[in-house]
Order: C-alpha cells, then structure tokens, then sequence
C-alpha cells in the first residue's frame, strides 16, 4: 500500500501540477477503485489536496516535509550567502545541487535578475543522464562515471556548453564541508552568448574563494575516496 502512494506522489512534476483521476490512473496502473481509496488516505493527511472540480494536487503536508528535509544539511544559512554573491559578481544564476538516486535536486537557488536568464527552482529534480555541469560534478564524487572526469580531475570544475539546455553556458564545482564530507555541486548557469569560456573561468574562480569564506571546499581532502551513491 505505501509503494502505491508513493507512485501516487511521484506522477506529479512541474508540468502536471494538477492531475484528474483517469490521468493519475493512466500514471500508476492502479484500478480507480484502488487509486480512490489510496488517494482518500493521502487527502486525509494533507499530502494530496482535492479541488471542487475534481483534480488532484500535491498537499501542504509534502511542503512541510520538503522544508524539514532541507533542514537536515544545516547548509543554508552558509551556503546561500555564497550563491548571492557569486550571482552578484558574475550576473548568472547560481543553484545548489545533491544527488538523489539517479537524479539532481536542487536545494538552493538565487536567480538573476536579467530578462534573458536560466531559472532555476528550489526542488527541481533532473535525472543525471540528462547532463549538465553540476551532474558531472555529482557522478565524479558519488562513484558514478562522467566523461568530463579528466576535465574534474586536472581543473576542479565541469563546464559545459549547450549540453542539456540549448544556447546556456554552465561551470559547476563540488562543495565539500570543513571535514571533508562531500556536499553537492555549485553551478553558475548563463546565457553562452554572453557566458563566454573566460567568464565561466573567472565564475569558477568567485566560487571558490566565496566557498573559502564561509568554511566550505572546493577540492576534495588529501586521501578523499568517493562514497558510492
């Protein structure tokens, strides 16, 4: 019973925010008998909310499990810090990536203010095989396996190219804790026009030295060995 809930919860996305019962049914296999029962419990403790009309969303009571799982790092009073300065001095947006799975959740964001941007939410998840900067960061120290490993290897950062959104530049480091504890990636996603190879550098660079101020790493420590994920 709990795993069909669960595949109840895991149908929604950003792009189907609200579903109807033949759409969840459609999405889980499940009878509507069954899928009605189940989505009843799931009402009943505010993990799915029924509108008047009939469709389904995801409940309160997930946001309220989202904000204490985010709590469990104990990141965010030192990490976000970071990410707005690294925006404010390269101008692109900054996000905060771990891996979950064989995904990336985004657990910190700041978005830049230009008209022409990458916008990036705070629980997006983005499955690693999709690529991007930050996921090859997140495969090269959770014991994945990432083509841009040499590249990690000899300079510290991914950086990548139009490689899962059209025209965005990104670079991405890893984040390790003052003991050495692997956090997740910081990326620096801009517009490639304007996001030239020099700047992406030069990002690089602004994160690794905001990284320093607030006690984090940028390079993993002296005998460091990836914990397979």
């Amino acid at each position: 019973m709990l795993e069909r809930g669960i595949s109840i919860l895991e149908c929604f996305s950003e792009d189907r925010l609200r579903m109807s019962l033949r759409e969840l049914a459609e999405c889980t296999g499940l009878d509507k008998a069954t899928l009605l029962r189940l989505l009843g419990v799931l009402t009943r403790a505010r993990m799915i909310h029924r509108f008047d009309s009939g469709s389904y969303a995801p409940g309160p009571a997930l946001l309220h499990m989202g904000m204490l799982y985010r709590s469990t790092f104990d990141l965010g009073t030192r990490l976000q810090p970071v990410l707005h300065e690294v925006m404010r001095q390269t101008g692109e947006t900054v996000a905060f990536y771990i891996r979950s799975g064989e995904e990336r959740v985004c657990l910190y964001r700041e978005n830049t203010a230009r008209e022409v941007r990458h916008h990036v939410e705070v629980g997006t998840r983005i499955p690693l095989s999709a690529g991007g900067s930050s996921a090859h960061i997140l495969l090269a120290f959770t014991g994945g396996t990432t083509e841009h490993q040499a590249e990690i290897d000899a300079k510290g950062y991914a950086m990548t190219r139009a490689e899962r959104v059209a025209e965005m530049a990104s670079v991405a480091l890893p984040v390790f804790d003052g003991d050495g504890t692997f956090l997740g990636a910081l990326v620096v996603i801009g517009l490639a026009s304007r996001h030239s190879v020099a700047a992406q550098r030069k990002a690089a660079e602004i994160v690794r030295h905001e990284l320093a101020l607030q006690g984090f790493a940028s390079k993993a420590p002296s005998g460091w060995r990836p914990v397979q994920a």
